[in-house]
């Protein structure tokens, strides 16, 4: 279980960004976090993983202090993060970067079976360098593959439709679908789109750094569809690029 208790972070010297959110996710749920641009959303996601630290507040993660541990104690703990601008590392190839996640070798169907699940034909990628030769959706791909091969508690998923086509996008929805069924850890993924959030279980509005919403999708999802709460989302629909 994840527990936010008046979470807030501000730019240093500057303006509160998340402003005292308390917020308790369950286990073995896919939520879907959405709102206004600039609202906070990615922020959250990074206080969540331990990309950035807290200027306040707490989070507790399975019962234990998460707050002042960085990113990779965070990853011991078992909580996976996608940048939604992925990192490329040079002179790693796909292989590599996915037993890495795994923490172990990997054989040709497991290799497959990970590519296969964001869209990309494993035969052409998997002894691929992660360098320039690679589009920006390539990359995002490649790193949502490495987010599941971790099999973690927690998955954080940062609009993890940015830069990848329509049918590549369709299977990352059926990817999350079917690790929902597998109750395969909790998914939080920050998207804008529909049909991500038609799959959620609960969904979280954030606003001007504060939880504006919160709740099961059949209740959340109408109102945000139907534009009848003072704060909107706008909502993506599905176009030749998501």
């Amino acid at each position: 279980m994840l527990k936010l208790e008046r979470l807030a972070w501000a730019v240093p010297g500057g303006e509160d960004i998340i402003k005292e959110i308390d917020l308790e996710l369950g286990d073995g749920k896919l939520i879907v976090v959405t709102g206004p641009n600039g609202g906070g959303k990615t922020t959250l996601a990074k206080l969540i993983a331990g990309v950035e630290t807290a200027t306040g507040g707490r989070i507790l993660f399975d019962g234990q202090d998460i707050t002042n541990m960085d990113v990779t104690e965070r990853a011991r703990q078992g909580i996976a993060y996608a940048f939604q601008q992925p990192v490329r590392f040079k002179g790693l190839s796909v292989r590599d970067l996915l037993e890495l996640a795994a923490g172990g070798r990997l054989d040709e169907a497991a290799l497959c079976g990970l590519l296969g699940k964001v869209g990309l034909c494993a035969n052409e990628y998997i002894d691929r360098e992660l360098n320039a030769s690679l589009s920006g959706g390539e990359i995002k791909r490649i790193e949502i593959a490495s987010v599941l091969a971790r099999e973690a508690k927690l998955s954080i998923f940062d609009e993890p439709e940015a830069g990848i086509d329509l049918w590549s996008f369709a299977r990352l929805v059926e990817t999350f679908e079917e690790l929902r069924r597998n109750e395969s850890g909790t998914l939080l993924v920050i998207s804008h789109q529909e049909r991500i959030l038609s799959i959620a279980d609960e969904i979280v509005v954030i606003a001007e750094g504060r939880v504006r919403e919160y709740g099961p999708r059949d209740e959340i999802l109408p109102t945000l569809l139907a534009g009848e709460k003072a704060v909107r989302c706008p909502l993506e629909k599905e176009d030749a690029r998501v």
